[in-house]
């Protein structure tokens, strides 16, 4: 059963992971809401302007509030680096679907994987979430690789499944894990 808890800070061996605040706004346009590499295949566009981050920030912080709202900033050695939420979730069935995107200048280190083990961590163990799932491109094959690094299982890839804001169709492909699969990893 969800027993909803928000946002609360996580921390690994390398990131902190809390609230986004206002301040954080120049650092997320710069290091990723406005780098078209980053935002190539999620369903919003790269900012335009720190403005437009400005904004953005404003209502997520807002939505710390409900205590339904699960949004990390990942902060790598004092910087804003990315970020990692809970983008759906479903209360009937416990189950969660994870988003996240980091800065360029950070791929390939292993720190997305850190952060999604802490996210899931904290999702069955805290929060009592029954299933997780994360959705990629199938075009973006490192999301899928953090996904198995992190003991997602494969479940099914769906054929012309997204838009993005770019307006351009992907297929996606579905990674899920149980509450009893996480307990077997621990």
């Amino acid at each position: 059963m969800i027993v909803h808890k928000g946002t609360r800070p996580l921390f690994t061996q390398r990131l902190r992971l809390r609230r986004f605040t206002a301040d954080d706004a120049a650092a997320m346009f710069e290091n990723w809401a406005g780098d078209e590499r980053v935002t190539r295949y999620p369903t919003w566009d790269a900012h335009k302007s720190p403005k437009d981050t400005e904004r953005l920030l404003r209502l997520w912080y807002a939505a710390y509030a409900d205590e339904t709202t699960y949004n990390w900033l990942m902060e790598y050695r004092g910087t804003p680096i990315g970020n990692i939420s809970v983008v759906r979730m479903e209360e009937e069935s416990g189950c969660a679907d994870l988003g996240y995107c980091m800065g360029c200048a950070y791929w390939n280190k292993g720190l997305m994987t850190e952060a999604v083990r802490a996210v899931v961590g904290y999702l069955f163990g805290e929060v009592g979430a029954d299933r997780l799932r994360i959705v990629h491109a199938v075009q973006n094959p490192a999301s899928g690789r953090v996904a198995q690094k992190c003991g997602f299982t494969w479940e099914e890839t769906r054929r012309a499944a997204v838009r993005t804001a770019a307006g351009e169709v992907h297929d996606i492909e579905v990674y899920g894990m149980t509450r009893s699969e996480w307990e077997t990893l621990q």
